[in-house]
Protein backbone atom coordinates (compact mmCIF):
# COMPACT_ATOMS: atom_id res chain seq x y z
CA UNK A 1 0.00 0.00 0.00
CA UNK A 2 3.07 2.39 0.54
CA UNK A 3 3.92 2.10 -3.01
CA UNK A 4 0.27 2.67 -4.10
CA UNK A 5 0.24 5.61 -1.94
CA UNK A 6 3.51 7.16 -3.13
CA UNK A 7 2.47 6.50 -6.87
CA UNK A 8 -0.60 8.20 -5.97
CA UNK A 9 1.33 11.37 -4.57
CA UNK A 10 4.13 11.55 -6.98
CA UNK A 11 2.71 11.21 -10.25
CA UNK A 12 -1.03 10.36 -10.66
CA UNK A 13 -2.14 13.54 -8.60
CA UNK A 14 0.81 15.73 -10.72
CA UNK A 15 1.10 14.48 -14.46
CA UNK A 16 -2.65 12.33 -14.74
CA UNK A 17 -3.11 8.51 -15.05
CA UNK A 18 -0.67 6.53 -15.74
CA UNK A 19 -0.91 4.50 -19.43
CA UNK A 20 2.30 2.58 -19.26
CA UNK A 21 4.26 1.03 -16.46
CA UNK A 22 7.77 -0.75 -17.09
CA UNK A 23 8.79 -2.78 -13.61
CA UNK A 24 11.03 -5.58 -13.46
CA UNK A 25 9.36 -8.30 -11.75
CA UNK A 26 9.15 -7.07 -8.33
CA UNK A 27 6.89 -9.15 -6.21
CA UNK A 28 5.06 -5.30 -5.26
CA UNK A 29 4.00 -4.96 -8.94
CA UNK A 30 2.99 -8.50 -9.75
CA UNK A 31 0.89 -8.61 -6.79
CA UNK A 32 -3.28 -9.20 -7.14
CA UNK A 33 -3.97 -5.67 -6.02
CA UNK A 34 -1.31 -4.14 -8.61
CA UNK A 35 -3.02 -6.31 -11.30
CA UNK A 36 -6.32 -4.65 -10.55
CA UNK A 37 -5.46 -1.16 -10.11
CA UNK A 38 -3.46 -1.32 -13.59
CA UNK A 39 -6.77 -3.07 -15.20
CA UNK A 40 -9.16 -0.27 -13.24
CA UNK A 41 -7.13 2.28 -14.66
CA UNK A 42 -6.61 1.21 -18.23
CA UNK A 43 -2.96 0.64 -17.71
CA UNK A 44 -0.63 -1.26 -19.42
CA UNK A 45 1.59 -3.37 -17.38
CA UNK A 46 5.07 -4.48 -19.05
CA UNK A 47 7.78 -6.27 -16.75
CA UNK A 48 11.21 -5.59 -18.01
CA UNK A 49 13.74 -9.04 -17.55
CA UNK A 50 15.49 -9.67 -14.33
CA UNK A 51 19.32 -9.27 -16.17
CA UNK A 52 18.40 -6.66 -19.15
CA UNK A 53 16.66 -3.74 -17.35
CA UNK A 54 17.91 -1.87 -20.35
CA UNK A 55 14.45 -2.84 -22.11
CA UNK A 56 13.30 0.73 -20.50
CA UNK A 57 15.52 2.31 -22.02
CA UNK A 58 13.99 6.18 -21.40
CA UNK A 59 13.76 5.15 -17.91
CA UNK A 60 17.24 3.70 -17.42
CA UNK A 61 18.59 7.31 -18.99
CA UNK A 62 16.31 9.43 -16.67
CA UNK A 63 17.58 7.36 -13.32
CA UNK A 64 21.15 7.97 -14.70
CA UNK A 65 20.54 11.61 -14.89
CA UNK A 66 19.31 11.59 -11.73
CA UNK A 67 21.82 10.05 -10.05
CA UNK A 68 24.70 12.65 -11.89
CA UNK A 69 22.18 15.48 -10.65
CA UNK A 70 22.17 14.35 -6.61
CA UNK A 71 26.08 13.24 -6.80
CA UNK A 72 26.58 16.72 -7.71
CA UNK A 73 24.13 18.63 -5.95
CA UNK A 74 25.29 16.40 -3.11
CA UNK A 75 28.73 17.93 -3.55
CA UNK A 76 27.53 20.88 -3.57
CA UNK A 77 25.99 21.25 -0.35
CA UNK A 78 29.10 20.11 0.99
CA UNK A 79 30.69 23.15 -0.26
CA UNK A 80 28.32 25.39 1.12
CA UNK A 81 27.60 23.52 4.39
CA UNK A 82 27.76 26.29 6.44
CA UNK A 83 27.02 29.15 3.94
CA UNK A 84 25.78 31.92 5.45
CA UNK A 85 24.71 30.72 9.31
CA UNK A 86 22.33 27.87 7.28
CA UNK A 87 23.45 24.04 6.90
CA UNK A 88 23.07 22.68 3.70
CA UNK A 89 22.62 18.86 3.13
CA UNK A 90 21.31 16.65 0.33
CA UNK A 91 17.91 17.00 1.77
CA UNK A 92 17.31 20.64 1.58
CA UNK A 93 18.55 20.51 -1.78
CA UNK A 94 16.72 17.79 -3.23
CA UNK A 95 13.41 20.57 -4.20
CA UNK A 96 16.42 22.34 -5.92
CA UNK A 97 17.01 19.44 -7.47
CA UNK A 98 13.68 18.46 -9.00
CA UNK A 99 12.95 21.79 -9.90
CA UNK A 100 16.05 21.67 -12.53
CA UNK A 101 15.10 18.41 -13.99
CA UNK A 102 11.33 19.48 -14.02
CA UNK A 103 12.02 22.55 -16.11
CA UNK A 104 14.71 21.41 -18.39
CA UNK A 105 14.79 20.60 -21.58
CA UNK A 106 15.32 16.82 -22.93
CA UNK A 107 16.34 15.39 -25.45
CA UNK A 108 13.51 13.22 -26.45
CA UNK A 109 10.94 16.14 -25.72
Amino acid sequence: MEIAIMIWNKAIRHTGLLQNIISDRDPKFTSALWTNLHNLFGAKLSFSTAYHPQADGLGERMIQTLEDMIRGFCAYGLELKYYDGFTYDCCTLIPALELKYETSIHYST
